[in-house]
């Protein structure tokens, strides 16, 4: 094979991989959760009518969790998507340089709870002292029990804790191999029943925020295309705040979760679209900083937004 034959091969391959960075192929691969604004903006069809007079194409890739989600984001697999507060944190202090801030939607602190069996003895966040709790690791939850622990006065090295996916952590605390699961919604929702209690939400404590997050590929794009997906995504607030009752529906069937329970989680949420500003930026500092103190990342992160 000659040299400007493999080359030619290379340069296919990323245009393949990374059809922004090399701009031949015009397609935004966008990255979602069963229960996200962007799932609504899929059912919406609005990102395609955004980017339709652009002559750019659009493509679904449905992820477990944020911190999946961001391991693709990082390493150029898709151009958008969106996460709690603590997993693009912990994302760029594991791959830096990988991920750009777009916006950010109101915070959602009684989204996120600490649950523990009605009949615990465990009364306050304190009594948590050498227990076992469940959580899943990088989340947003992550960082909410880190903080509720050490306003506490306690820290990680002070309690058991079990890296578990939502699933596997709901049957060990159903089953009382764990005594505490940090856990946010609608999944906290869904287990709310007369014998569950709830310990702490994040009220007070953290802010509990989605973010919306770019690639740094994209984030090189002309400014008329990467606003035409902030108003899509603006678009897509706009409507789900006027109709939740819909939105309840579509994330019920997304998630297979019971509608009574996918309601009551959308009572503790506000959508609205926001362009990143120097409060949003300081907020995330903080998270990092409090991850980073802690010793749970090695190193501090750069919170990049997109200008």
């Amino acid at each position: 094979m000659t040299v400007t034959r493999r080359a030619t091969l290379i340069a296919a391959g990323a245009a393949a991989l990374f059809p922004f960075a090399a701009k031949a192929a015009p397609t935004l691969r966008i990255g979602y959760q069963r229960y996200s604004t962007l799932i609504v903006t899929k059912h919406l069809g609005l990102m395609e009518k955004a980017l339709a007079p652009h002559g750019i194409n659009v493509s679904w890739a449905e992820f477990v969790a944020g911190p999946q989600l961001l391991q693709a984001l990082a390493a150029g697999a898709i151009d958008l998507g969106q996460t709690g507060d603590a997993p693009p944190v912990f994302a760029e202090a594991a791959q830096p340089g990988g991920l750009v801030y777009l916006g950010y939607e109101p915070p959602a602190p009684d989204a996120a709870a600490i649950l523990v069996r009605k009949d615990s003895a465990i009364r306050q966040v304190a009594d948590l002292r050498g227990k076992r709790i469940a959580l899943n690791r990088g989340s947003n939850v992550h960082w909410f029990l880190l903080e509720a622990l050490r306003r506490a006065g306690l820290g990680f090295h002070d309690v058991h804790v079990s890296y578990l996916t939502p699933p596997a952590a709901r049957a060990a605390f159903e089953n009382g191999h764990i005594d505490a699961w940090a856990i946010w919604d609608p999944y906290l929702s869904s287990a709310l029943n007369d014998q569950t209690s709830i310990l702490t939400t994040a009220e007070g404590i953290v802010n509990n925020r989605e973010f919306f997050l770019i690639s740094k590929a994209f984030a090189q794009q002309p400014h008329d295309i990467v606003a035409a997906v902030s108003s899509a995504i603006a678009q897509t607030d706009e409507w789900a705040m006027a109709n939740k009752a819909q939105v309840a529906t579509l994330f019920a069937k997304e998630t297979g979760l019971a509608l009574d329970a996918v309601s009551h989680a959308l009572s503790t949420r506000s959508f609205g679209f926001h362009s990143m500003d120097q409060s949003m930026i300081d907020e995330q500092m903080n998270v990092a900083r409090g991850l980073k103190d802690s010793g749970v990342i090695p190193s501090l992160p750069a919170i990049t937004p997109y200008r």
